[in-house]
């Protein structure tokens, strides 16, 4: 499990920090991603929520999953022609590996960027994103 991911707490913290309520269902969606070291989708996380939530749609789902990617709780990427969602990373800079089949994910800490800003020298680089994808030892 990768402990430099933001954890249930922090998230919650974020979120009334920044004037959003408390509830049951937002503590059970967050809690969701922080037991996960992978990517999952919307519809996972619906499968998750509907046993004790009857009735949940999948607009409070993608409501949720949009405020928490814009508080900086989530990230995404685009997997399968599908958004998936993980907690948010905490720490130094670092991209990743994701598996295309299970959405396990594992920190590369070699940047490629350091090469390929030299290619760009009279070019402002404000942010990039760099993922590789494949599948995990699990799932190969």
């Amino acid at each position: 499990m990768d402990t430099n991911k933001m954890n249930t707490k922090q998230a919650l913290n974020l979120l009334k920090q920044n004037g959003y309520k408390y509830t049951g269902k937002r503590e059970d969606m967050i809690h969701f991603f922080d037991k996960e070291n992978r990517y999952r989708t919307a519809k996972d996380l619906l499968h998750h929520m509907e046993p004790n939530y009857k009735g949940i749609s999948v607009d409070t789902i993608y409501r949720n999953l949009h405020l928490f990617h814009s508080l900086g709780i989530l990230e995404s990427t685009d997997l399968n022609g599908e958004k998936h969602f993980r907690m948010k990373c905490d720490h130094h800079h670092h991209h990743h590996f994701i598996c295309k089949n299970c959405g396990e994910t594992k920190e590369i800490h070699h940047c490629p960027m350091d090469k390929i800003v030299q290619e760009l020298d009279s070019y402002e680089v404000e942010d990039h994103k760099f993922e590789i994808y494949g599948f995990c030892p699990a799932c190969k």
